[in-house]
C-alpha cells in the first residue's frame, strides 16, 4: 500500500511554530463556508489527491458543479503538489479543460502531479475522474515559488 500523509494548509510549518488558521475556501478547516477539501499525498507516485463529494451550494447547471469551483478544486490540487518539494507557489496561470459534466453529491476524486520545474517556476497538471475513472476535467498550471516569510508576514501573527 502506498504511503500517504496528510496534506495540511499552504505553509510549510516550522517545528516550533504554532500553525496558523487556514481559512482557505478550498481546503480550510477553520473557514466554515468552504468546501473543506482534505488532500493527503501519496509519496509514491509524487501526487496530491483528494476525495470529495460535494453539495448543492456549489451548484452550476442543474445537478452539476459550477465551473469555478472545479477551476478551484483543480487549481487547489496542482498547488498542493508544490509542498512535497517543500515549496510555497502561487498560481502564475492555469489553463482548465471541462471534458464532461461533474456530477453533484457523486463521490469524486481529484489527483495533481508535478509536471515540470524550472528554478522557481513550477509546471503542474490535476485531473477529477468519477468512480469508474473517467476524466471529467483536467488543468495545467504554473507556479511561481514564493518567500512565505517576506510575503506574508504583515498577514500572520507572531
Amino acid at each position: 500500500m502506498p504511503k500517504r500523509t496528510p496534506a495540511h494548509g499552504h505553509v510549510i510549518h516550522h517545528p516550533q511554530k504554532k500553525a496558523p488558521k487556514n481559512h482557505c475556501f478550498a481546503c480550510g478547516k477553520d473557514n466554515p463556508a468552504g468546501m473543506k477539501l482534505k488532500f493527503y499525498f501519496d509519496e509514491e507516485s509524487h501526487t496530491a489527491v483528494c476525495k470529495f463529494k460535494l453539495g448543492l451550494r456549489y451548484t452550476g447547471p442543474p445537478g452539476h458543479l459550477h465551473g469555478g469551483i472545479i477551476a478551484t478544486i483543480l487549481d487547489e490540487a496542482m498547488g498542493k503538489v508544490n509542498k512535497l518539494r517543500n515549496v510555497v507557489a502561487l498560481t502564475k496561470n492555469m489553463n482548465v479543460e471541462y471534458l464532461k459534466p461533474v456530477p453533484l453529491g457523486k463521490q469524486l476524486t481529484v489527483t495533481g502531479r508535478e509536471q515540470q520545474v524550472q528554478g522557481r517556476i513550477h509546471i503542474n497538471v490535476a485531473e477529477i475522474t468519477n468512480e469508474a475513472g473517467e476524466v471529467l476535467s483536467r488543468s495545467t498550471g504554473t507556479f511561481v515559488a514564493i518567500d512565505v516569510e517576506k510575503m506574508f508576514a504583515k498577514f500572520v501573527k507572531a
